[in-house]
């Protein structure tokens, strides 16, 4: 079983790294890709913690925007991580997110919601990328909201009026960042709109343009008609559809393999950069 979407608590996870490899090697996953949020800090750990019998798939669920606001998730894999233009985009997106936490914490105070900057950070790990699943934890913690996914449908969703964008590239311009750091892209659930607005079907041609590899096809957060027309849309363009779990740890309900990518895909994938860069033991 392949999973090529899976975060840890370096960036909205709650696994460390070590474990998220752990609790794969206990479902009997064969491959798994660590795609952090906008970071590739638990690369090293994730390593450390490898055994025969599981691959491990570097990479990062990268933030992008179009040009009309929408925000878009890139699933950057296999990539070179001494690529100097890719790291400073990803640096550069992990800093701005400080700005828009403030933000959104400056109007849940004025709505009378009280959390402060310092009560989130204290739910980060060390160097963690910043997120609102971060703020989510403060609120739980303050009993503000049960826990994680109420704090989503009720305050912290993209239609939300505390809801507040940051600092991204287009997703063709990460596009060929990913193409050009020797890695694959793969949009990441693009048609999720329990989210929020989702790209357009249109959009997918400039995408595929700019070098798009594949389409997170298979995702909890996809309708079963959303997972059809977008096996069209792989079909019409020959890419590469997937299937992942874009698991959280116990930060959301996903579960470790519960939508997985063939290895035929992932093959093709692979073959695609410019580097054999699975890491095995």
């Amino acid at each position: 079983m392949i999973d090529l979407h899976t975060h840890s608590n370096v960036s909205d996870g709650t696994d460390t790294p070590g474990e998220l490899i752990n609790k794969a090697l206990a479902t009997g996953l064969t491959k798994i890709a660590l795609t952090d949020h906008d970071t590739i800090a638990g690369w090293d750990e994730a390593t450390l913690y490898l055994r025969p019998g599981l691959d491990l798939i570097l990479g990062s669920e990268i933030s992008c925007q179009t040009e009309d606001g929408i925000s878009v998730h890139m699933l950057g894999l296999l990539f070179d991580p001494n690529n100097k233009e890719l790291s400073e985009v990803l640096s550069t997106t992990r800093d701005n997110r400080i700005g828009r936490m403030e933000k959104i914490i400056n109007r849940l105070n004025e709505a009378g919601i009280s959390i402060t900057m310092e009560e989130v950070l204290a739910q980060l790990s060390d160097g963690a990328t910043l997120g609102r699943p971060h703020l989510a934890d403060a609120l739980v913690a303050k009993k503000v909201v049960k826990d994680r996914e109420e704090a989503f449908a009720e305050l912290l969703h993209n239609n939300s009026k505390y809801y507040i964008s940051h600092y991204s590239p287009t997703p063709e311009a990460v596009i060929k960042l990913i193409k050009g750091a020797g890695g694959v892209a793969v949009i990441a659930h693009p048609l999720a709109s329990l989210r929020g607005r989702t790209v357009s079907v249109a959009s997918f041609d400039s995408m595929v343009k700019a070098g798009l590899d594949g389409i997170e096809v298979s995702h909890r957060d996809h309708t079963l008609e959303q997972q059809e027309l977008l096996a069209k849309i792989v079909k019409e363009f020959n890419i590469v559809a997937t299937g992942s779990s874009d698991y959280h740890g116990n930060g959301k309900l996903n579960q470790l393999g519960e939508f997985t990518t063939s290895q035929e895909a992932f093959e093709i994938l692979e073959a695609k950069a410019d580097a054999r860069r699975v890491v095995r033991k």
